[in-house]
């Protein structure tokens, strides 16, 4: 019997370590990837695998903002064209005759901007503009003189940018400075110089707000509405 005694203990001993070594080295599977809006939850091995919608600030992604080129301080050169030129409202006023409908030039105008942040520059802008106007006589309804008001403003602007990508910025312009006007009435039956009529105002004013399209890395276009020199602006700016 003891052979067969043996035997049994071998055999038993046996069989323990094998089932040992089978559940020490199973390794299931790693389940499937959840679908779209889920998340596992639970187990991952072995003991099943649980899956519930995820939370909504998983499924939502935030909306990337454009990313801004790093910043580096720069000189402008804006040249621009504006409409109407709002100094025709500075023309002389005659007893006894009225104002015609005018004809124009500019404001023709250019500012040189050192932008030192993102968000602001300082610099200088010159104009220049004209406007012819004729008077008529309230009796006759004829010509009764013809006006001419040229003006060249100085004065000293500032721009406050509003960053919004790389290829667009809106801005907001405050310039004031001086005008420096030469005007000139004349009779046109008598062809004489009108003399002692008001002077414009020497302060002179510019708010706008525009904004600018970058078309390459430097030149770019701007467009602008407000209020004192001009009403609408549009022209080029060049990057130094």
């Amino acid at each position: 019997m003891k052979p067969q005694r043996s035997f049994l203990l071998i055999f038993t001993a046996l069989l323990c370590t094998l089932a040992s070594e089978a559940q020490h080295g199973y390794n299931p599977a790693p389940p499937p990837p959840p679908p779209p809006g889920y998340y596992y939850y639970g187990p991952r091995m072995g003991g099943g695998v649980y899956m519930h919608p995820a939370p909504p600030h998983y499924r939502q992604r935030k909306p990337q903002q454009p990313k801004l080129p790093p910043f580096e301080p720069a000189l402008h050169l804006n040249l621009g064209y504006g409409f109407p030129n709002l100094d025709q409202y500075y023309m002389a006023d005659f007893y006894g005759a009225y104002k015609g409908n005018p004809s124009q030039v500019g404001p023709m105008n250019a500012s040189l901007d050192y932008q030192f942040s993102r968000y602001m520059s300082l610099g200088i802008m010159g104009m220049y503009g004209k406007v012819n106007m004729p008077y008529y006589d309230y009796n006759t309804y004829g010509t009764a003189m013809r006006g001419t008001l040229e003006g060249w403003t100085i004065m000293a602007n500032m721009m406050s940018y509003i960053p919004a990508g790389p290829h667009v910025t809106p801005y907001l312009r405050v310039a004031m400075g001086v005008n420096i006007w030469n005007q000139n009435y004349v009779d046109y039956d008598a062809g004489t110089k009108i003399n002692y009529v008001q002077h414009p105002p020497d302060f002179a004013y510019q708010f706008s707000f525009g904004c600018k399209f970058n078309v390459s890395e430097h030149t770019g276009l701007f467009i602008e509405g407000g209020y004192g020199k001009y009403i609408m602006n549009a022209g080029l700016s060049f990057k130094l």
